[in-house]
């Protein structure tokens, strides 16, 4: 079954021509244009587009859709999510995934001890971190847990079969 991934969202209008800023969440901001075709999330309402012309701007990426040549309709579009098929994301060598995979898993440490479920990542610059949801009866009193992901160091294996992620993490901190 196909997932659809947020891969950015449209920003404001550019000019009077229709064109619309982008903010990519890929980590090559203009990587967003590899993907088509892209649908529009605007409250729910969805709206296939292929993008015409792309190119970047100051520090940022604007484009053009086939469907919208002035900016009261380009206007209609602003503060959608910009989706994509996961079918359409590149497949992975063996042993590798991608970040959305992690989220959901459980984080257990080498001695057995059940941190809960990973909810987000976040970017710290120098390294990743995963947040994590601690169980409702976490021994430790604790609600949420944020651990890095330094491999080999804290996380020891990533097992996408049985959804866990083991840690070397002591539960008390």
């Amino acid at each position: 079954m196909e997932k659809e991934i947020i891969l950015g969202k449209i920003g404001a209008v550019y000019g009077i021509k229709g064109w619309l800023k982008i903010h990519s969440f890929t980590e090559e901001p203009e990587a967003i244009f590899d993907y088509s075709p892209w649908v529009l999330n605007l409250g729910g309402s969805k709206q296939n587009v292929e993008v015409s012309e792309w190119r970047r701007h100051n520090n940022g990426l604007i484009a053009k859709f086939a469907d919208i040549n002035d900016r009261n309709d380009a206007q209609l579009r602003t503060g959608a999510e910009i989706l994509v098929s996961d079918a359409q994301l590149p497949e992975l060598p063996e042993g590798e995934f991608y970040w959305r995979d992690l989220i959901g898993m459980d984080v257990v440490n080498e001695q057995g001890y059940n941190f809960g479920k990973v909810t987000d990542i976040m970017e710290t610059g120098s390294n990743d971190v995963l947040v994590v949801k601690a169980n409702r009866n976490d021994a430790f009193g604790q609600k949420e847990r944020l651990i890095p992901y330094l491999e080999d160091q804290v996380i020891k294996s990533v097992s996408l079969d049985e959804k866990q992620i083991d840690v070397d993490w002591d539960p008390g901190f």
